[in-house]
């Protein structure tokens, strides 16, 4: 705290103590830190299932080409509905195939979109994309 000595002022002191104010609000910054409740994030996750010692499940690249060509594992796909029943054939294999699908940077966003639906409507569980350098 300071005093005015010597010199009258009759006026309005224009200095405001603020250390009431800070006391309050530390007091206020900690209450809530200590109410707040611990922040836990839980993500589910499917991780797959132990399978038989030494099974290595099969894995099936999908390509789609700039020009909108599909390839099954090195094979050119001639249409959607023979993709699709080679992709059903594929879900119906125990363990299910990874299906990894790869699209060339220059393609639709639709062919690849119709690739990645026609897997989940067939079944497959297990797709991944693949990213490109």
């Amino acid at each position: 705290m300071s005093m005015n000595v010597g010199a009258s002022n009759d006026g309005p002191l224009l200095e405001i103590n603020t250390t009431p104010l800070i006391d309050v609000l530390l007091v206020l910054l900690i209450m809530l830190i200590i109410t707040l409740p611990a922040m836990t994030h839980a993500i589910k996750l499917d991780m797959p299932g132990v399978g038989k010692p030494g099974e290595v499940p099969q894995a099936i690249e999908v390509a789609v080409d700039f020009d909108n060509v599909i390839v099954w594992n090195g094979s050119i796909v001639g249409s959607l509905d023979e993709l699709e029943l080679k992709m059903r054939d594929a879900a119906r294999v125990v363990p299910q195939p990874h299906i990894n699908v790869r699209a060339d940077r220059r393609s639709k966003y639709d062919s690849v979109a119709q690739v990645l639906a026609l897997a989940q409507r067939s079944g497959l569980r297990k797709i991944g994309i693949e990213g490109t350098p």
